[in-house]
């Protein structure tokens, strides 16, 4: 028994010797084996399936919702106050008094009609208009501000601040409670004043200008300047009334004419008498002619040249002294012509002799100043005249673009002074106001759709209305929000209004759609696509194991990581396939 112990104890030490030696053995490594140990696995291919699927480009924004269409309301000048002086600023009233909030806009729905809020005591009324107020209108105003004005109270739009206007302005405040602005006393008082102060300067200048006239300095070239004045009336009239002939020479044309004709009658009796002695004598009926015989005719002849000579010399006659006529006619109109150029010489050395003589007349001075003053004393009351009668200062109507709106906030409360903004007034409609990156308000434009999505998850429609300067217009920036660097504001419309009045104010994510394929397309990731050397874009497909084909695409819209791919010959490329994103 003994001898089977020890046996059974020698073959658990042989088993313990073996065990031992077999550990060892297998954690003993040859060089090479550690080596290969310590390589790195070998890489494998990551890639992903091929998808048919629509694919939607966005621009993601966050916004705020606000009412739409914010427009600040400023006061464009005075509220009440003494229409009939100098107007104030808009913190200022009458005599300087301060412009005070007695009633403060309130939030809420506001009608073309309606009181905004009260100054003073005195009413600003809301009208709907595009055009600004900026001016008190008053009697006598023109322009496209009147009549918008004119409109709003429904009397004809002539554009004239008239007698129309103003019955139709006392109306309107009185069936509101309210007296349309008018002059008061201290206003009537000043009228008067600069009215007296005008005529003192129209009798000061007469009575100035008088003294001018009658000075004894200026007197002897006045009457000399009127002589002289006369002497040019006088050698005018005479050259405008100068006869072509003078009497005389019309008596002695006559004569000579006369001549004319007793010579051409003389001539014409020596031609009978010659035609008479040269006719045959008669003879008795049956008797033979008689041969004729000379007979003398040469006085007759004679008397007939004579005659003629006479005709002539009396025609050189006439012709001769019509040509003295002419001559005197030309010599006495160049004599007249001559005394009207001389007198008017004479009446303008005259005039610049009464001229220089007045000029430096000490009374001329006088008269200058005289001038002046009247000229600035018409000037004031022109000036007065237009701020004068019933009015409607700039500060008590407030023109809205569009009415019915909203009062969205109030920047003033009882007891303020008017500095600057007095409220916020709205749209009522809604509206989401952010901003994106410059590069990616390139692909937006307005009408595009959009998806809006609220801090509880629930997906409303919405439209893309504007980008850039025309967002800012449309857009209320909270408080304290600047406005990033390099980023761009945008403007959408929410496609409805229902339940979205207690949203106002807060945060909304909006996804604006910038493009879209028409349909189901094969898309890959991004990352799947290669450009080779001959610049054409490709994808690897995963064949078995790590083998792979390159297959030429075309690309198309890319959104959320993944982009449109079509293979260039068709069939290389299907839905199910894998691409290779990146090797491991």
């Amino acid at each position: 028994m003994r001898r089977s112990r020890v046996l059974a104890l020698v073959v658990a030490g042989v088993l313990v010797i073996a065990a031992v030696g077999w550990v060892v053995g297998s954690r003993l490594r040859s060089p090479a084996e550690e080596a290969a140990s310590r390589r790195p696995p070998k890489p494998s291919l990551v890639t992903s399936a091929v998808e048919r699927r629509k694919l939607t480009s966005t621009v993601t924004v966050s916004g705020t919702l606000t009412y739409g269409s914010p427009l600040p309301i400023t006061l464009a000048g005075m509220v009440g106050g003494n229409s009939g002086g100098a107007g104030a600023g808009p913190g200022g009233g009458a005599n300087g008094a301060a412009q005070r909030v007695t009633t403060a806009p309130k939030p809420g729905p506001i009608r073309a009609g309606q009181t905004l809020m009260q100054v003073n005591g005195r009413p600003v009324f809301a009208l709907q208009g595009k055009k600004p107020m900026y001016r008190p209108l008053v009697p006598g105003t023109e322009g496209d501000d009147v009549k918008q004005l004119q409109r709003a109270l429904r009397v004809r739009a002539s554009g004239v601040f008239d007698a129309a206007t103003v019955a139709a302005v006392k109306r309107w405040y009185a069936k509101r409670g309210y007296k349309a602005q008018e002059p008061d006393l201290e206003a009537r008082k000043s009228l008067q004043q600069l009215r007296q102060a005008v005529q003192t300067a129209q009798e000061t200048l007469a009575a100035d200008r008088k003294a001018l006239d009658e000075g004894l300095d200026v007197r002897p070239l006045r009457l000399r300047h009127d002589n002289a004045r006369r002497d040019l009336k006088s050698a005018q009239k005479a050259l405008a009334e100068a006869p072509e002939v003078t009497p005389e020479q019309e008596t002695q044309l006559a004569a000579l004419r006369r001549a004319v004709r007793a010579a051409e009658e003389q001539v014409l009796a020596a031609e009978q008498a010659l035609a008479e002695a040269r006719k045959p004598a008669p003879t008795p009926t049956g008797t033979p002619a008689p041969t004729p015989s000379a007979v003398d005719t040469s006085l007759l002849e004679m008397k007939l040249d004579n005659a003629r000579q006479d005709l002539d010399e009396a025609h050189r006659a006439v012709a001769a002294y019509e040509e003295q006529v002419r001559a005197d006619r030309d010599k006495r109109l160049e004599d007249l012509r001559k005394a009207v150029r001389t007198a008017k010489e004479a009446e303008a050395t005259a005039d610049q002799a009464l001229k220089r003589a007045r000029k430096v007349s000490p009374l001329r001075a006088k008269v200058t100043h005289s001038v002046a003053n009247l000229a600035d004393a018409q000037t004031l009351l022109a000036e007065f005249r237009k701020t004068y009668g019933v009015s409607v200062p700039a500060g008590e109507i407030v023109f809205l673009p569009k009415l019915p709106a909203r009062i969205d906030k109030a920047e003033v409360k009882p007891g303020d002074t008017i500095e600057g903004k007095v409220a916020t007034v709205t749209s009522s409609a809604f509206a989401v106001s952010g901003s994106v990156e410059a590069k990616e308000a390139k692909l937006l434009r307005p009408g595009q759709e959009a998806s809006m999505e609220t801090m509880d998850g629930t997906q409303l429609p919405a439209t893309l209305s504007a980008v850039g300067e025309d967002a800012k217009a449309g857009a209320d920036k909270p408080k304290g929000e600047e406005q990033e660097s390099g980023s761009v504001p945008v403007l959408l419309t929410p496609g409805s209004a229902k339940k979205l009045k207690s949203l106002v104010g807060s945060p909304m994510t909006v996804r604006i759609s910038v493009g879209s394929t028409e349909g189901a397309v094969l898309a890959v990731p991004v990352a799947a696509v290669i450009t080779s050397a001959d610049g054409r874009p490709r994808v690897r497909v995963a064949l078995d194991g790590d083998r792979t084909r390159e297959v030429e695409v075309r690309t198309g819209l890319t959104a959320d990581g993944v982009v449109k791919v079509t293979p260039v010959r068709a069939g290389e490329l299907k839905e199910g396939d894998r691409v290779v994103v990146s090797d491991a």
